[in-house]
């Protein structure tokens, strides 16, 4: 029961991000998806099934990778945070920590592979 509540709840933290841009959606999925693993797996069947975040699950669970594009797009909402916080009335402290804290974050970012291409492009690009 509390393996269906934690994923019930990512995924509705997921959707919620999905329209507003402080919150990420992937992540949260990803935590939807490991834990319907383990106590609901329709649920689980069904966002590895989804058109659009169904491929980024699976290639987190098989090669721990990241797209170039999400990468990308997680840089930049760090980054407009660094900006915001810049010209926010908080401690130096907490803008050092916060900043310390994204730049580990992207270094992660960036270190994570790509998706590998299916085997079948591969094949065709070297056929054209």
């Amino acid at each position: 029961m509390l393996w269906r509540l934690l994923a019930a709840l990512s995924v509705l933290l997921g959707v919620i991000g999905a329209f507003l841009p402080v919150l990420p959606t992937v992540p949260f999925l990803l935590l939807a998806a490991w834990a319907a693993g383990r106590g609901w797996p329709e649920l689980e069947a069904k966002l590895l099934a989804h058109p659009k975040y169904g491929p980024m699950i699976i290639h987190w669970r098989e090669q721990g990778a990241v797209p170039r594009r999400a990468k990308w797009l997680a840089s930049i909402m760090m980054c407009c945070s660094a900006v915001m916080l810049w010209f926010s009335p908080v401690p130096p402290w907490v803008r050092g920590s916060v900043w310390f804290t994204l730049i580990v974050v992207a270094t992660w970012l960036w270190r994570r592979p790509e998706p590998a291409p299916p085997p079948d492009q591969g094949n065709q690009a070297s056929a054209g």
